[in-house]
């Protein structure tokens, strides 16, 4: 699947932004009020680790909505590393207003840049093999485009988006369809033109699968041997992703079978924030 672009997330950041700040401002910042409305502040917001940033338009998007007088000068753009200590941007405007955002804007950036930060340590470890790393649907309700976004600010990509644009034929769908070869006709005469991916637990359901015309086959928790011998008798017919209990430890052999593609739930899913600071001054 293509990866999502920046320019396809206008309406979603404006609605992501809208959620953030009606969750945590509701009726209006008490605490904020304790400041007199005509003082005006300035702020430099840094990294304590090193990362991947994720996440500016977000916290454009928090201080344009709060209040337009606020003015966010970048250091730093998406998709850069960062060092521990180092500015990411500065904030000017009224005092009042870069306290009241600074909680959603941060909380949008730790958590974009974790994704990144964590994606790019993946990517990292098999940046020499002609394999590509993907996301998966495992992301926190409500901001999946924006994780998605983010793993490819880490040099990962993105598999389906939802389960509107590719097939994923998994067990209990062969189940109900009477079978692979079964299952992936229908979704060929139900979607023509869709990508039709179908989960294999073994060689014997991968030739099946194969025999069947599937476009991607998902070799679910196989034994590496059995991924090797997956990529001898596939022969470039389809495209092979591994994926089930992938981790730091087997990603590179893994990579080194020869498949096309490595899904990782993880990626989105066991994410640490990344460490920020926002430092006032009048």
């Amino acid at each position: 699947m293509p990866n999502l672009r920046l320019a396809d997330l206008t309406a979603e950041i404006e609605a992501n932004v809208r959620r953030a700040l009606a969750e945590d401002i509701g009726s209006g910042d008490i605490t904020a009020q304790l400041i007199p409305a005509e003082r005006l502040a300035k702020a430099t917001i840094i990294t304590r680790q090193a990362a991947v940033i994720s996440g500016t338009a977000w916290v454009d998007t928090v201080f344009r909505q709060l209040d337009p007088r606020v003015a966010v000068h970048w250091q730093v753009a998406d998709g850069e590393r960062v060092s521990p200590d180092q500015v990411l941007f500065h904030l000017e405007g009224p005092a009042r207003s870069l306290l009241s955002g600074e909680r959603s804007a941060l909380n949008f950036l730790q958590l974009l840049s974790g994704v990144a930060t964590h994606a790019q340590s993946l990517a990292d470890q098999v940046a020499d093999t002609q394999v590509k790393l993907l996301d998966t649907r495992k992301t926190l309700p409500g901001l999946r485009l924006a994780q998605k976004y983010a793993v490819t600010c880490g040099g990962c990509h993105n598999h389906r988006i939802g389960l509107y644009d590719a097939f994923l034929i998994k067990e209990n769908h062969i189940a109900a369809c009477g079978g692979i070869a079964q299952a992936i006709s229908a979704a060929h005469k139900i979607a023509p033109g869709k990508p039709v991916e179908i989960e294999v637990e073994s060689l014997s359901e991968l030739k099946e699968a194969l025999a069947a015309g599937a476009d991607i086959i998902m070799l679910d928790e196989l034994s590496m041997d059995d991924m090797r011998e997956a990529v001898r008798l596939n022969a470039g017919k389809a495209r092979l992703e591994a994926s089930g209990g992938i981790n730091e430890a087997t990603l590179r052999p893994i990579a080194e079978t020869g498949v096309d593609y490595i899904s990782i739930g993880a990626m989105t899913k066991d994410v640490k924030a990344l460490d920020l600071s926002m430092r006032l001054s009048l």
